[in-house]
C-alpha cells in the first residue's frame, strides 16, 4: 500500500513537473505553431515511453532472466524513436536554404534522442530503486516468516518437555499414595488450561506468567517434603508488561528437576522482578542430581534460541555452576 502510494506520487511528479520542464528545453513555441502534429506526437510518445518502462519493469525482467523480452522491448522503442526523429521538416518561410533545413532537421533529431535518453534514464532509475526496495521487503518477509515458524517450533517443543516433567511429579504422588494427589491433579488441570489458552498468543501480561509459575511451584511443593525449601519472590511495577508465554518455565523446571532431594536439605530459589521496562529472572538451586548427558539441556537451548528471535540484542542469559550451586540469571529489556 505504501509503495503504491509512493509510486503514484513519483508518476505525478514526473508527468506534471519534470517532463514539462524538459520539454520546455526544446523550441516549443515554434514547433507548436509550425509543426503542431509533430510536437503533439512527440509529447504523447514521451508520456507513453515513460509508462511503457514503468509497466514493463525492466529490472524485474532481468532478475527473472527474461532477456528476450528486454531485447525486443528496447529494440522496438529504439526503432520507434528513430522513426520519430526522422520525420522530415516541411519547408516554410524559415527554411531559406537546404543547409538551414538540414541543420534544423539535425537539431530535431538530437532533441528527440535527448528526450528519449532522459525519459529512459529516469524511468529505469525509478524502477531499479523500487525493485531493490521490493527485494529488501521480500527478504524481510521471508525472514519474518522463518522466525515465526522457528518460534512456533520452539514453543511446541516446550509443551511436551513440560508435560513429561509434570507427569513424572504426579506419578510420584500416585506411587506414594499421597493425600495431596487430588490437589495436585486439580492444579495440573489449571496449568493445562493456561498452556492451551496461550497457544496462539505472542505476548501476555507478565502477571499471568507469574501466576502460572506460582501454580507450577505449588504443584511441585505438593510432592516435596520438608528437606526442600522453596523461595519464590516476585516484584513488579507494571503487571501488564508484555512477555512471551512460557518463556521462563523451563528454567523453573530444571531447578526442581536437579535441585531437590527427599533426604538432604536443599533450597530452590526463584526470583522475578519487573522494573522500569526490564525483567530480571533468577533461579538458584543446589545440584542434587547430575545430568547424565554432557550436552546442554534441550529446553534451555530452545529458550535461548527463542529469546534470540524475540529479543535480539535485548537480553542476557547466563548460567553458572560453582561447586554444587547452579545459578541462572536472565535479563530482558521489554521496551
Amino acid at each position: 500500500m505504501r509503495q503504491t502510494r509512493i509510486s503514484t506520487y513519483i508518476d505525478l511528479l514526473f508527468c506534471l513537473v519534470i517532463l514539462p520542464v524538459i520539454i520546455m528545453l526544446a523550441p516549443v513555441e515554434k514547433w507548436i505553431i509550425h509543426h503542431t502534429y509533430f510536437m503533439l506526437t512527440l509529447i504523447v510518445y514521451l508520456y507513453a515511453l515513460y509508462f511503457t518502462y514503468r509497466k514493463a519493469n525492466i529490472p524485474s525482467l532481468f532478475l527473472r532472466h527474461k532477456f528476450g523480452q528486454v531485447f525486443f522491448l528496447i529494440a522496438a522503442l529504439l526503432i520507434i524513436t528513430w522513426g520519430l526523429s526522422q520525420i522530415p521538416i516541411p519547408k516554410d518561410k524559415f527554411s531559406t536554404s537546404s543547409l538551414d533545413l538540414g541543420i534544423r532537421q539535425h537539431m530535431r533529431t538530437q532533441t528527440v534522442w535527448f528526450f528519449f535518453l532522459i525519459v529512459t534514464g529516469f524511468s529505469l532509475a525509478i524502477e531499479l530503486t523500487f525493485e531493490l526496495f521490493r527485494q529488501i521487503l521480500s527478504k524481510q518477509e521471508i525472514e519474518a516468516e522463518k522466525n515465526k515458524a522457528e518460534l512456533a517450533l520452539y514453543k511446541a517443543q516446550i509443551n511436551p518437555h513440560f508435560l513429561f516433567n509434570t507427569l513424572n511429579a504426579l506419578y510420584g504422588l500416585v506411587l506414594t499414595k499421597s493425600d495431596k494427589t487430588e490437589s495436585a491433579f486439580i492444579q495440573f488441570s489449571n496449568i493445562l488450561k493456561y498452556m492451551y489458552a496461550q497457544t496462539t498468543s505472542e505476548t501476555i501480561p507478565v502477571c499471568n506468567e507469574i501466576d502460572y509459575i506460582r501454580q507450577y511451584v505449588d504443584l511441585q511443593a505438593l510432592r516435596l517434603n520438608k528437606h526442600t525449601h522453596i523461595s519464590f519472590k516476585t516484584q513488579t511495577d507494571d503487571d501488564q508488561a508484555p512477555i512471551p508465554p512460557m518463556i521462563l518455565i523451563t528454567f523453573v523446571e530444571n531447578a526442581f528437576k536437579y535441585g531437590t532431594s527427599s533426604d538432604i536439605d536443599c533450597t530452590v530459589l526463584i526470583r522475578i522482578i519487573v522494573k522500569n521496562g526490564q525483567l530480571l529472572f533468577e533461579t538458584e538451586n543446589t545440584v542434587m542430581k547430575e545430568k547424565k548427558e554432557k550436552t546442554p539441556a534441550i529446553g534451555i537451548e530452545n529458550c535461548r534460541k527463542r529469546l534470540e528471535l524475540l529479543y535480539p540484542g535485548r537480553f542476557n542469559l547466563t548460567t553458572v555452576q560453582e561447586n554444587r550451586q547452579y545459578k541462572i540469571r536472565l535479563t530482558i529489556r521489554l521496551q
